[in-house]
């Protein structure tokens, strides 16, 4: 957990102070009291997780929303937001009016964007004055830097605080706001609360290159884009972010000589993806593709993942990348896996055989012992993951921790459809290097280091895989069986 959630869970943990709910009790039956006494004497030994599970299992039973409180209370504490947010649906529904300023929150910091909404409007509207929506909103406004879905994220912030916009007057939410409005393509609220910055603060750098940017890349206000984007740069020349949107919108008008020149030096002093993704464009379109090609493979080992870098090559070079093996409308992987964790005083491991599906948003993964005797089967879905061993199930959010937990090997299963594909995964910053046929050759994600190797048929017939971990380097290689024609 990043110590930004920590910190909020802790924030809201001090906002509903637990200070022992056995001295709140009132109304509980001599048994119910006795497994109150019990979890909280647990706690103290450090066995939260019982106390948890207790508490929620009566609060289900007796309807009881402080016991459900209590259980959401605990799993602030022991820094579990995902089982802090089961606790708080259940209070929500037991008393809606007690629940409703941690449950948005909640949702929040577990990135239910779309759930969030609904609750974090009504709490901001029972909030008589601006000061008090300003306040909360700063208080959600930092939690969105984490997002893995940053669209989601800020289509949500726009959704939640739009209702409220009129009477906030703090320039840092209207320029957070700005930037969701026009992701929601809400740009008439974007440029409402961008010009309402640049009229109290006519030097603000980022409200002008935000303004200026939106008009050139929609090649509208072309004339007042360039202005705009003009007194920007001359407010900070050493900004190349601002003068690769002073390139944009020269390329806009057609100075395709001018924007090369700009974009290459901004992309030579500042090597930012994005910056990259604008000079491929502007040299493709220049017929200059050779060139553009060098650009866009060094923009894709900065960060292969940045939305304006793949939606660019997706426009101009959409068959770029070899197509993937799929067998009717279901992608498969079969083969054997080896892992290896070097610790201070030992090596520790282990091998077997794993089958990989992938069909539409759903992997399945089934694991074999070196034998060939099945181990589990993990689903892995958009809002979580579940592993089936015989009669039992286990669910979690992160399908990574569920396997490191039951089977005690720290094998990568989020988003791994993604990568024998030689793609990076939704949610975070990949660099990706590629060989001459544009095949993923090395990847960096998640704190892994990635090699592959392909058949001539483009079939991943290996993949090396090393991260650094507290118990030491871990080591995995995954040899793959060939997909027949």
């Amino acid at each position: 957990m990043t110590k930004k959630i920590k910190f909020w869970l802790s924030a809201i943990l001090f906002t509903i102070s637990a200070q022992g709910f056995a001295n709140n009790a009132q109304g509980l039956s001599a048994e119910q009291m006795f497994q109150v006494l019990a979890s909280e004497i647990g706690l103290q030994r450090g066995e939260a997780s019982i106390a948890y599970q207790t508490y929620l299992g009566m609060a289900r039973t007796t309807g009881d929303a402080r016991l459900a409180q209590r259980a959401m209370e605990i799993a602030i504490a022991a820094n579990s937001p995902s089982l802090a947010l089961d606790a708080a649906r259940l209070w929500d529904e037991l008393d809606p009016k007690e629940a409703k300023s941690i449950f948005a929150t909640l949702l929040i910091i577990n990135q239910r964007w779309t759930e969030s909404v609904r609750p974090a409007q009504a709490q901001l509207k029972n909030l008589k004055t601006s000061t008090e929506k300003e306040k909360l909103i700063n208080s959600w406004r930092p939690l969105l830097a984490g997002a893995q879905d940053e669209d989601a994220s800020l289509i949500a912030f726009y959704q939640i605080v739009q209702p409220s916009i009129h009477q906030v007057k703090d320039h840092e939410i209207h320029y957070v706001f700005a930037l969701a409005a026009e992701k929601a393509k809400q740009f008439d609220a974007m440029e409402k609360s961008l010009r309402f910055i640049i009229s109290k603060n006519p030097s603000n750098k980022n409200a002008l290159n935000a303004l200026g940017y939106s008009f050139a890349d929609r090649g509208i206000k072309l004339n007042e884009a360039v202005t705009l984007l003009a007194k920007a740069y001359q407010l900070a020349p050493d900004d190349m972010l601002i003068l690769d949107s002073v390139a944009w919108a020269n390329y806009k008008l057609g100075k395709k000589e001018l924007a090369i020149k700009q974009l290459t030096q901004a992309f030579n002093t500042q090597a930012e993806a994005e910056i990259g993704a604008h000079l491929g464009e502007v040299l493709w379109m220049a017929s200059e593709k050779e060139a553009a090609d060098i650009v866009w493979r060094k923009s894709e080992t900065l960060d292969a993942n940045n939305k304006t870098l793949k939606e660019t090559l997706k426009r101009l070079w959409p068959n770029r990348i070899p197509a993937a093996k799929v067998l009717g409308k279901q992608q498969l992987w079969d083969g054997r896996f080896g892992v290896k964790i070097t610790g201070q005083k030992s090596t520790e491991g282990g091998s077997g055989g794993f089958t990989l599906s992938h069909d539409g948003q759903t992997d399945i993964l089934d694991i074999r012992n070196p034998i060939g005797s099945p181990l589990a089967k993990i689903t892995i879905g958009p809002s979580g993951a579940k592993l089936e061993d015989g009669d039992k199930i286990f669910e979690a959010h992160d399908a990574d921790s569920l396997l490191q937990t039951y089977l005690g090997l720290p094998l990568p299963a989020r988003g791994l459809s993604k990568w024998l594909n030689g793609e990076a995964r939704v949610g975070s910053p990949a660099s990706i290097e590629r060989d001459q046929r544009y095949r993923t050759i090395k990847m960096i994600q998640d704190g892994w280091v990635m090699n592959f190797s392909w058949n001539d048929k483009n079939q991943l017939e290996k993949m090396d895989l090393q991260r650094k971990a507290a118990a030491g380097p871990i080591e995995i290689k995954l040899i793959f069986e060939p997909i027949d024609d």
